[in-house]
């Protein structure tokens, strides 16, 4: 995050475990399976491209550049899911506000903005079914993940969380559900009678236009309440 809020920090009493006395950390019940969904769709998707091999490729490929193009997009990707899931818990965030900033930074321009300026430059040879959802879901994702960061140097902290909060929901409702939607249909738990373009078509649009209304919802039913580790500030 911004040096604004490493001004806000010190100011803040701490005890040595580095939480604002008498301020108890929110629980947060969705860490685990958050985890072990990022950690399992990774090792399903990482190997094929960690082996830097395009004949491992589960893609068809239209040419050479392609290939690490999608490489460049699985990898920083992968640091948007990793640092996401981190950016949502409580404790990280009240009791190592540090980290928290760098873990932001990480993010915001090594994940979400590259990943997403990568999903744009291969939609011409992309598969042509879903193009247009994987194009608004790009873009919204990196958009809301920059707008937020100049909130934050806005020192608009509440807009900032808001913002964030759409950027992570938008990528894990594309890649994790997306994922989820389109797995059934490849391990042939779906008939094959099924049109495989509608399953892409529903992958590409259904997890992250979902996890938007829920967010807003949630946002909405919360606002007002305090949020830790951002010195009081109100949702």
């Amino acid at each position: 995050m911004t040096q604004e809020m490493e001004r806000i920090a010190p100011a803040l009493p701490t005890d040595t475990a580095g939480e604002r006395p008498g301020r108890t950390i929110p629980r947060a019940p969705w860490m685990i399976p958050m985890a072990l969904l990022v950690i399992g769709f990774l090792i399903y998707q990482l190997p094929p491209w960690a082996a830097l091999d395009p004949t491992r490729s589960r893609i068809p490929l239209q040419n050479p550049a392609h290939y690490w193009l999608i490489v460049g997009h699985v990898f920083t990707g992968t640091i948007s899911l990793v640092t996401g899931v981190l950016q949502v818990w409580p404790r990280l965030r009240i009791t190592k506000p540090k980290a928290h900033r760098w873990i932001g930074r990480a993010y915001v321009f090594l994940g979400a903005v590259p990943s997403g300026i990568l999903a744009l430059v291969m939609l011409p040879v992309a598969y042509p079914v879903g193009k247009i959802g994987v194009a608004m879901s790009a873009t919204l994702w990196t958009g809301a993940a920059i707008l937020g960061w100049i909130k934050l140097r806005q020192r608009r902290y509440a807009a900032h969380r808001q913002l964030m909060l759409y950027s992570i929901a938008i990528m894990w409702g594309q890649v994790i559900w997306g994922f989820m939607i389109g797995m059934p249909f490849v391990l042939g738990w779906i008939p094959g009678e099924i049109n495989f373009a509608l399953v892409i078509e529903a992958a590409r649009w259904l997890g992250w236009t979902a996890n938007i209304v829920l967010l807003g919802w949630w946002l909405n039913r919360t606002r007002g309440r305090r949020i830790g580790g951002l010195g009081g500030v109100k949702a």
